[in-house]
């Protein structure tokens, strides 16, 4: 059999709606009054490496809630009503999760002998939130595989959960196509030798995906 294909999505941004700019806003008005404040302050709360410790496992929810209130010097309690519940909040993006649903009904109509397609997704996603997608949305169990940051104790752009992903799973950096909306994580992949799609317009990501496979019409 001729080798086949693996797409492995990145879900925030990608597959799921991700503006921590509006959201940081609707929290924290008096802080963030505008689109230029909500994104410096959605910077400095979700970019910090506290933020990234809490995708990696390293920090419980009650934790960020705790650091990033002090921190920043936000009030407890409305950090605590945006951290909590985040998870059921996020939303998926229409276009893209389509674009799935076609690549999933391409990979499970393939004749025998064609090289095969497969799905994964590597996410980074606190533990909670990732509870909270897989039982939300039903488009998760459309991938052969895949890995939550926060399961793992590890976060992109480590190189180790992409070798993680590769092992538990098979992956050849060959035949793999990352996608993701931040650069780091695609340059990351790029340094393993898998291909990479930085996703900056969902729009455009099917059309991106023609440099990799055909998809059907």
């Amino acid at each position: 059999m001729p080798p086949g294909i693996d797409l492995v999505f990145d879900l925030g941004a990608v597959l799921i709606r991700w503006e921590p700019a509006l959201i940081v806003q609707q929290h924290f008005p008096e802080h963030a009054p505008d689109a230029q404040a909500g994104a410096e302050l959605a910077r400095r709360l979700f970019s910090h490496a506290d933020w990234h410790g809490f995708d990696g496992g390293l920090h419980t929810a009650e934790e960020i809630v705790a650091l990033s209130a002090a921190r920043l010097g936000l009030p407890h309690e409305a950090v605590h009503a945006l951290v909590m519940p985040l998870g059921e909040h996020l939303e998926p993006i229409p276009e893209t999760v389509a674009l799935l649903r076609q690549l999933r009904d391409r990979r499970d109509a393939q004749a025998q002998g064609e090289p095969p397609l497969r799905l994964f997704y590597l996410s980074n996603m606190p533990e909670p939130y990732a509870r909270v997608l897989q039982r939300r949305h039903e488009f998760l169990q459309w991938f052969d595989g895949g890995i939550f940051s926060g399961d793992v104790r590890l976060a992109k752009p480590q190189p180790e959960i992409f070798q993680l992903l590769a092992a538990r799973h098979g992956l050849e950096a060959a035949r793999s196509v990352f996608i993701d909306d931040l650069l780091a994580n695609v340059e990351a992949a790029r340094a393993l030798g898998w291909r990479a799609i930085h996703c900056t317009d969902t729009g455009a990501l099917a059309q991106q995906l023609l440099t990799h496979l055909v998809l059907d019409s």
